[in-house]
Order: structure tokens, then C-alpha cells, then sequence
């Protein structure tokens, strides 16, 4: 730790970047998708230019990434790793700028060790990897124009750089756009930063920020489109999880409270508490240092936004939406890290040696012990229990990140697989995308409830009619009869499939085999794939 200078501090960040790179290239190829990315992975297999609920990067990275590494866990998630080995890099290069190389090769440390970057964000199929990437980018070049160019003199003399940057804003934030909505808070982060900045309000009158705006507005182009031929859909979608539901505005201080510890588990406690630290010394010398105004108005505002609407909105477990504030706030904790380790900060007491040992140890044995269980399931015959089933589920939850492969085997071993006659679902889009993982996207899939959302745009029922269908469902007999059987001539359950994890019985599935799929006669408006039977579109007017 005493060797990080400012002359090798490069060469051992592209060290610790090869190191996590190849790491999570194991845990991409080796782990079972999650229930978000069996979810998602029906789009990579279907082009278009925008989807229900998130826009479409990710979902044509994943194509492309299928159609040349093949359709397995790695083909799908190898952006994911690429990406954030890029906006590592992009990190370092940032917290180099505004600080200098030693800091940047902390910040770059931390974040690897922090536990919703390093896997979740860092491995899994979904739309954050580019998210982070872009909006490091985009972090990237604004830093370069604006703390560059901060002067007339400067902006005569390098009149074609500065339009040059300014284009590479405008394309990085429209593809950060094209990767997840939150784009706009760095949007408006960075125009509060240059209001509030007496040296950098000149750029309100540069041709070159509305040339960024245009070409961002440009780049997002299919989104808006999409939306605009899907009466909003996925913008209303996303605005109603920050509203009040359909149940009236009232204050939940238990979901409060449940986002900020869950804000602090995912990023580890003892790395959440120097962030917080940081973001309020950010705030404090905004006025005084360039470099802390920029991190705390590109910071803030995700991270306040998204856990004050859980004082009337139940965003439930999604803790990772404040994750691009977060990433900002690596930037000045690698510079507090360096000014502890050189000695010649007030805190060095807080970042000691210690420290940094106990996180990386701790990030290293959780994330082999928490994988190993994922593929093997050990912890049944070596661990307690009791810590299975702490949250009160009946199944141990790791067993929602394997692939259901007895999916398959059952299928192949009725004839269903290779019968173009039948198709498949469930009455939940989560099991579905499951469903849909296991048999790699070989059936047409239909969710039958309220709630199927992307997956209702991504096969069309009506081709369906006078088909049968194997549901499946996980205890889910009532909505069987609710909302299955409604919609064919019979339904009759069948022996279960039993997902094993080591030989191990892990999970029983339920299996219908339907008959001849048609509309249903009573009306049911509240489902999707109703409206659809009837030639509308599954949601809106």
C-alpha cells in the first residue's frame, strides 16, 4: 500500500482492472441468471427500438453479444463485464483529473469492493452496466471541457477542441439515454453545477452545450418514438413507481428507513459510511473547490431523489438505483483514502490499513462463499439453517440465481420442446422469464396477469390461438383458476418438475397442460394478453 505513487499508480489500476475483469468472467460464465435477467433476456432475442421498461442498449448488446459468444450465461452478460472494466478505467481517469493518479487507483480499489458494484452492477444482465459506463463517459468529458477551457483566452485558442468535446458529451449522454432513464439527473446535475459556478456560467451562452443537447435528444430518438407509438407506456410505467400507487398518498418511514439500510448493505456499511462522509464534505466545499461542486451536484441528486419517494412509494428491494450517485462519490473517497494512507489528512484514523485489508477480505470470501452456494447449494449440509431461511421463505434464495434446467429435461422428455402446437408461461412475469431462460427462448411465452410487462410485447397471442400451452406455477394454483383457465378448453395438472441443485431436490414446480388457447368469454380487461385477443394493444387506450 506504501507503493502507490503518482508515477505507477496507472500501471496498478490497469492491474486491479485485469484482475476483476478476469474474475467476473468466471462468475458470468459459471452463475445461474437471476430472476431479473431470465426477464430480460427474451429482448436481446428481439430487436426494437425501445421496450416496456427500460430503454434498448442493453438489449442490443446483449443480442450482439449472443449472436457471437454463443447463448449462454457468458454470451449474455459479457457486456455487462466489459463495460464496467471500462468504467473502472474511466473512474481512474476522472479521479486523476480532479485529484491526482493515487486517488484514482483508491476509488477505482473501493468500488471493486463495494458489493453491488462488483457483481451485480459489474457481472449481471441489466441495464446498469451501461448506465454506469456512459455516465462516466459523459463525466469524463465534461471534466476535460470544463475544468480545461475554464477561460476566453483558452476557448479562442482551441475553438475546434472545445466543439469536438462538446459533440463527444452530446453522443456519450444520448447512448447513456438509450441505457437508463436516470441519465437526467447527471443532466441537470451538471447544468445546476454551471449555474452555481461564476467561472463556468460563460458556457450558457456556448453554442456547443445545445449542440450536446441536440445530438443527445437525437441519440434518444428511438425511445421517444416507441413511446410515442405506445401511448407513453414506458415513461408512465417508471413515473408511477415514484407516485403514490392506487392506494393514496400516505408516509411509510419503514420503507424510508428500509431503503437507507439497504442502500448501506449493498454498498457494504463500512464503505457506505465514507460515502455519505464524502458526500456531505462535497457539500461543504462546493463553493470553495471546483472539483467537490461538480461531485456533489452530479452526485446528489439520484441519491436524494431516489430514497425520499420511499416515504410514499414501496420501491421495494431496488437499492441500486442510487448506485450512479454512489459512483461519484468514489472520486473524493479515493482522494480521502490517499490523504490518509500518505498521512497528512485529519482522518486518517478512519482509513487505515486495517481498513482496506478487512474490505478486501471481506468482498473476496463473501463473493467466492455466496457463488460457490449459488452453484453447489453446500451451505445445506454445512451451514445453519437458520440463515436460509432468515427472511421466511420456504425455498433457500439462492436457488432464484440458478438456471432451472429440469425445465428443459421435462419438456424434451414429454415431446413439448420440439412441438410447434404448444407454447408456454405462467401467471407471473418473473417464474416466466425463468421459464423462458430454461428453454433459451425456443417456445412463444405468455404471462397470464395483470402484470406480464415487457414479455407482452415480445410475442403476439393471437398467433397462438387454438395452440396448447404447458403453464407452470409456483404454488400458484388460485391464479391458475382465475387466470389461466379462463382462457382454454381444459386444464390439467400434471406431476411436477422438481429443480435439483447437486442432486439435491430444490423447488417444486407446478405444471397445467392447457388445451386449445382462445379468448375467454367473460371479459378480462385486466390482463394484457385479453386486451391483445382482441386487437388491442396489452396496455393503454
Amino acid at each position: 500500500m506504501k507503493n502507490i505513487l503518482e508515477s505507477n499508480a496507472r500501471k496498478y489500476t490497469l492491474l486491479v482492472i485485469v484482475i476483476t475483469f478476469i474474475a467476473r468472467l468466471f462468475v458470468a460464465a459459471y452463475t445461474g441468471l437471476g430472476i431479473g435477467e431470465s426477464y430480460y433476456f427474451r429482448g436481446a432475442l428481439s430487436f426494437d427500438l425501445s421496450y416496456f421498461d427500460q430503454p434498448p442498449l442493453f438489449f442490443w448488446l446483449g443480442g450482439i453479444s449472443v449472436k457471437l459468444l454463443g447463448l449462454t450465461n457468458l454470451g449474455l452478460r459479457f457486456p455487462s463485464v466489459l463495460l464496467f472494466a471500462g468504467t473502472s478505467w474511466l473512474l481512474y481517469l476522472v479521479t486523476a483529473r480532479l485529484f491526482n493518479p493515487r486517488s484514482g487507483f483508491w476509488a477505482v480499489v473501493l468500488i471493486n469492493l463495494s458489493a453491488v458494484f462488483t457483481i451485480p452492477i459489474a457481472v449481471w444482465f441489466q441495464p446498469d452496466a451501461p448506465l454506469m459506463f456512459f455516465w462516466m463517459l459523459s463525466a469524463y468529458f465534461i471534466v476535460e471541457l470544463l475544468f480545461t477551457y475554464n477561460n476566453k483566452e483558452k476557448l479562442d485558442r482551441n475553438k475546434g477542441k472545445v466543439y469536438t468535446l462538446w459533440i463527444l458529451i452530446g453522443i456519450s449522454m444520448g447512448l447513456d439515454v438509450l441505457s437508463k432513464y436516470h441519465v437526467l439527473f447527471l443532466l441537470v446535475g451538471v447544468f445546476i453545477f454551471i449555474i452555481a459556478n461564476k467561472k463556468q456560467r460563460h458556457w450558457l451562452t456556448h453554442p456547443g452545450l445545445y449542440i450536446a443537447f441536440l445530438i443527445a435528444v437525437a441519440l434518444a430518438f428511438p425511445v421517444i418514438w416507441w413511446n410515442y407509438k405506445n401511448d407513453w407506456i414506458s415513461f408512465t410505467f417508471q413515473g408511477n413507481r415514484a407516485g403514490s400507487g392506487t392506494h393514496g398518498f400516505s408516509l411509510h418511514p419503514e420503507w424510508f428507513l428500509r431503503s437507507i439500510g439497504g442502500q448501506a448493505l449493498w454498498l457494504l456499511p463500512w464503505i457506505w459510511v465514507p460515502l455519505v462522509i464524502q458526500l456531505w464534505t462535497s457539500f461543504k466545499s462546493r463553493s470553495k473547490s471546483e472539483a467537490y461542486g461538480f461531485i456533489f451536484w452530479t452526485s446528489v441528486l439520484p441519491l436524494v431523489f431516489f430514497t425520499l419517494v420511499t416515504l410514499w412509494s414501496d420501491l421495494q428491494y431496488h437499492f441500486h438505483w442510487q448506485a450512479p450517485g454512489y459512483m461519484m462519490l468514489f472520486i473524493p473517497l479515493g482522494f480521502a483514502v490517499d490523504k490518509a494512507l500518505n498521512n497528512h489528512g485529519k482522518r486518517s484514523a478512519l482509513f487505515n490499513r486495517r481498513w482496506l485489508t478487512f474490505s478486501i477480505l471481506f468482498t473476496c470470501i463473501v463473493l467466492l462463499v455466496a457463488n460457490l452456494q449459488e452453484i453447489t447449494g453446500f451451505w445445506r449440509y454445512y451451514g445453519p439453517k437458520w440463515i436460509v431461511h432468515f427472511g421466511g421463505e420456504k425455498t433457500e434464495p439462492t436457488i432464484q440465481g440458478t438456471d432451472y434446467i429440469d425445465i428443459q429435461k421435462r419438456f424434451e422428455k414429454e415431446g413439448w420442446l420440439n412441438d410447434p402446437k404448444i407454447f408456454t408461461g405462467s401467471t407471473r412475469w418473473w417464474l416466466t422469464g425463468k421459464i423462458d431462460w430454461a428453454l433459451k427462448g425456443k417456445k412463444p411465452i405468455i404471462v397470464f396477469d395483470e402484470d406480464p410487462r415487457n414479455l407482452a410485447f415480445l410475442v403476439d397471442p393471437k398467433t397462438l390461438v387454438g395452440d396448447d400451452a404447458v403453464i407452470l406455477g409456483q404454488e400458484h394454483q388460485k391464479s391458475i383458476d382465475l387466470n389461466v383457465t379462463p382462457f382454454f378448453d381444459s386444464v390439467t395438472q400434471m406431476p411436477d418438475i422438481i429443480i435439483y441443485r447437486s442432486g439435491v431436490d430444490e423447488l417444486h414446480l407446478q405444471v397445467y397442460y392447457c388445451k386449445n388457447f382462445h379468448k375467454s368469454v367473460k371479459p378480462h380487461e385486466e390482463f394484457p394478453v385479453y386486451r391483445q385477443l382482441t386487437g388491442r394493444p396489452p396496455f393503454g387506450n
